[in-house]
C-alpha cells in the first residue's frame, strides 16, 4: 500500500523489509509507527539518527540495510563520505563531538559494551534527555531489524523490483542494471 510505495520512493526502510513485516499487520504497523515517530520525526536530529543507523548496519554486516540511505538525512547534509569512516569514528576528523557522542552510544549498544560515565557525560553535553531516550530506542529498533534482515538474506529489488529510492549510489546503479 501507501507505506510500501513511500518506502520504494524514499528508502530507509526499503519495501522488501516492509513486505516481510506485512505478513502480520500488527508487526507491520508497530514497526511503521515506531519508525515514523522516532526516525522520520521525533525530537532528536534526523541526520544523527541516520548516522547511528548506518553505524549499526556496518557493525552487524547488514549489506541490505547498509545500502539504504535516508533522503531526509541527505537533505540535512549527510553525505556519502560520512559513511565510509563510521567504524573508525573515534580516529576520524570527519565527525564532530556531538556525532561521536551519539556514535559511542550506538557502539556500546551494538557491541554490548559497559556503560561509562564518560559516555553519558558526552551525550548529556550535546543532547537533552528526551533526545538521548529517542536515540537509544531507535538504535535498538534498527539494530534488531537489521539483524533480522541479514538473517533473512534480504536483497534489494526482491519486492517492487527496479525501485531505487533511498539506495546508496552503487546499490542504486546495480538495482537499475538488474531491472
Amino acid at each position: 500500500g501507501e507505506a510500501c510505495e513511500r518506502a520504494a520512493r524514499e528508502g530507509a526502510p526499503r519495501p522488501e523489509s516492509h513486505a516481510i513485516r506485512a505478513h502480520v499487520p500488527a508487526v507491520f504497523w508497530s514497526f511503521a509507527n515506531a519508525w515514523n515517530d522516532t526516525f522520520v520525526n521525533g525530537v532528536c536530529d534526523h541526520a544523527l539518527k541516520e548516522l547511528c543507523r548506518l553505524y549499526v548496519s556496518q557493525a552487524v554486516n547488514c549489506n541490505y540495510c547498509g545500502n539504504q540511505r535516508s533522503l531526509k538525512a541527505q537533505a540535512q547534509g549527510l553525505v556519502e563520505d560520512d559513511v565510509r569512516e563510521l567504524l573508525e569514528f573515534e580516529k576520524s576528523s570527519r565527525y564532530d563531538e556531538r556525532q561521536k557522542a551519539a556514535l559511542r552510544l550506538a557502539e556500546a549498544m551494538t557491541w554490548g559494551l559497559d556503560s561509562t560515565d564518560a559516555m553519558w557525560l558526552a551525550l548529556r553535553s550535546h543532547l537533552e534527555v528526551p533526545q538521548i531516550v529517542e536515540l537509544g530506542f531507535f538504535i535498538g529498533l534498527t539494530m534488531g531489524q537489521q539483524r533480522w534482515n541479514r538473517l533473512l538474506n534480504l536483497q534489494h529489488g526482491s519486492f517492487m523490483g527496479g525501485t531505487t529510492g533511498g539506495l546508496a549510489p552503487a546499490a542504486a546503479q546495480a538495482a537499475q542494471k538488474g531491472a
